[in-house]
């Protein structure tokens, strides 16, 4: 049986990444792997309800931390581990880095607190804490950004943040990349999309993961 694979997509709203997933999905399906598929917050009947909070209802941060981590927990626990002792790659839209990055350095929240969060709600039996095997970091500028969600759909509160606060986010993200560089894949995602798509398969392919 294959390895499970964790394999999470993380940047700031409008970075696209989103729309490489299941890209990504077909070309491991296409090399005989079975793939699970997930978001955060959300993925699990009990995160799906709390992400409808955090996206939309008013909170302190220490609240919205906590929310953040109560879903990854089920996450965890219902969908991410099994998938993974299953032998699944499992592809996930945004992970703990986005809570360092939103709510730490864009929320301006305590990061030692999220680093304690973080060692409880993601460790594992034998010690360490579940992290990412390759995170695959969408860079873009937060002006470019804006311009691509301009009209695109009602935003949820993060969306309709300034550009300031997305500029502390990607700054985030940036800090988390330099703390963890080896799991970190930053693709540039001011280029065209079938560069950018060419890119995250040049990433797994350099990793070994697809042929």
């Amino acid at each position: 049986m294959n390895q499970g694979l964790f394999i999470t997509f993380e940047g700031i709203d409008g970075a696209g990444k989103s729309s490489h997933i299941d890209a990504l999905a077909a070309a491991f399906h296409t090399g005989g792997r079975e793939v699970a598929l997930t978001r955060e917050p959300g993925g699990t009947p009990l995160a799906e309800k709390l992400r409808a909070l955090v996206l939309n209802d008013a909170m302190d941060p220490l609240a919205e931390a906590l929310l953040m981590f109560a879903a990854r927990r089920d996450h965890l626990q219902q969908v991410i581990e099994p998938a993974l002792a299953a032998g699944k790659v499992v592809l996930c839209d945004r992970f703990t880095d986005a809570t360092f990055a939103y709510q730490g350095a864009g929320r301006g929240f305590d990061l030692a607190v999220l680093g304690q969060l973080e060692r409880w709600v993601q460790g594992l039996p034998g010690g360490g804490i579940r992290q990412p095997d390759l995170t695959l970091w969408f860079d873009l500028a937060p002006e470019t950004a804006a311009q691509r969600l301009a009209g695109a759909r009602l935003p949820d509160k993060f969306e309709a943040q300034p550009v300031e606060f997305f500029r502390r986010v990607a700054g985030g993200y940036a800090a988390r990349l330099a703390q963890q560089p080896a799991r970190f894949f930053r693709i540039d995602a001011a280029q065209s999309r079938d560069a950018v798509g060419q890119a995250v398969l040049q990433a797994l392919r350099a990793k070994g993961w697809l042929a």
